[in-house]
Formats: C-alpha cells, sequence, structure tokens
C-alpha cells in the first residue's frame, strides 16, 4: 500500500503559483424576527427579549448594555404612563392635581406649580441613580446588566425564574411603548378621553352602535 503512495501523488493536480483554492462559502445566520435580513453579530440571543431584531445594526455601533438600560428605562416609564394616562381619565385623582383630563394635565400642571415638584423628584432620580448607572454600564465590565438595579422587595424573582420575568417584562414595556404613543395620538385627533374614538364605545363594539341608533336594515354608527 506504502508503494503505490508516490506514484497517486504523482498524478495529484498541482494549482498554479499565486492562484488559491476558493474556501465554502459561510451561510450568515438569519435573524429571528426578520428572517430575509442576517442576524446582527452583536445579538446572539443570549440576552432576554433577544429575537434578532436590529435591522439598522445600532447595535454594532452602541454598547449593547447601554442600549438595554434605554429600553428598559423608556419600558417602565411607558407602563406607568398607560395606565396613568387611562386612569386620569377613567377619573382618578391624586393630591394637588388639576381637575382636567390627560390631554390638558402637563400645561395645567405647569401653569399650577405641581408640575415643578413633579420635575424636582425626577430630576432628583435620575441624578442619583439614572446617570451613574449609565456610566457604570460603560466604564466596568463588572457591572450590574442595563436595567437591573436590583429592586425586588417582594422577592418575585430567584435564579430559576429570572429570564422569564425579564423576558415578560420586555414584552410588556415594548408594548406599552407602542401603546402609550397610540393613546396619546388618538387623545390629540379625536380631543376626547377614553376608549380614544370619535365616538366613544361606540366605535369598539358595533352592537353598541345599533342600540343607540337603530334604522331598518342596519344601525348608524356616526362614522
Amino acid at each position: 500500500m506504502l508503494a503505490v503512495l508516490p506514484s497517486l501523488v504523482a498524478y495529484a493536480p498541482i494549482a498554479p503559483k499565486g492562484v488559491t483554492r476558493a474556501s465554502a462559502p459561510v451561510m450568515m445566520a438569519k435573524s429571528e424576527s426578520i428572517p430575509f435580513l442576517d442576524q446582527p453579530p452583536a445579538l446572539d440571543g443570549s440576552m432576554a427579549g433577544d429575537i434578532g431584531f436590529d435591522p439598522l445594526l445600532l447595535s454594532n455601533v452602541v454598547p449593547l448594555q447601554w442600549a438595554r438600560e434605554a429600553e428598559l428605562k423608556h419600558a417602565r416609564i411607558c407602563m406607568l404612563a398607560t395606565a396613568g394616562w387611562v386612569s386620569v381619565d377613567l377619573g382618578f385623582r391624586v393630591p394637588l392635581a388639576p381637575d382636567v383630563g390627560s390631554l390638558q394635565a402637563h400645561d395645567a400642571a405647569v401653569e399650577r406649580g405641581p408640575m415643578m415638584l413633579l420635575f424636582v423628584v425626577l430630576a432628583t432620580i435620575e441624578t442619583f441613580a439614572g446617570i451613574p448607572k449609565v456610566f457604570q454600564l460603560l466604564n466596568d465590565p463588572d457591572a450590574a446588566k442595563g436595567g437591573d438595579y436590583k429592586f425586588d422587595p417582594l422577592g418575585f424573582s430567584d435564579s430559576k425564574n429570572i429570564k422569564e420575568l425579564q423576558e415578560k417584562e420586555l414584552a410588556n414595556g415594548r408594548l406599552a411603548m407602542m401603546a402609550f404613543s397610540g393613546i396619546v395620538t388618538q387623545s390629540v385627533l379625536t380631543g376626547g378621553g377614553w376608549p380614544y374614538t370619535y365616538n366613544g364605545v361606540a366605535d369598539l363594539v358595533p352592537p353598541v352602535a345599533c342600540s343607540l341608533a337603530p334604522v331598518a336594515g342596519g344601525c348608524v354608527t356616526g362614522v
């Protein structure tokens, strides 16, 4: 067998000098959320809520933990804002707050003074918690993950369910960011309160519209 090897080598094709063989093409993994785009290199699925959605590839230029900090901050604010906006339009009021709807509340609070108190409280929180957290994320490789302030007074999380809870917070927070944008837009367009349509509940529940304005062979919704 060994005696045959020299003859086999003699007939092996030799590539011309300066020519290298092309390697097989490497297929890039596809994004889970946008299957026709390549998966962003920084989004490897290890972070909670990571489904590969980054069509502008911002994760290539923005520190990932800083982006997560910003996302969670806006998500948490919008979850509170959505609940607060709707509850005020349904009649809930807090002490010192002007007795107006959510759409007019900002201007009324500025004119009467409560907005300054709110500004001071939020500025204090941001100065002593938010800004130091950002500097920590950008400069300390051992810093806690973006959005993690170790705030869990009721002890809901543990090592077994922490990622599941993070996924739920992100899912609800992302939905709240979209919802709050829609609520404010509808409030401005319709000029009314909940449910932020031109004709109230009648626009959401057709039978209600029919009971309000029955006609032969159908109903009138006012649209």
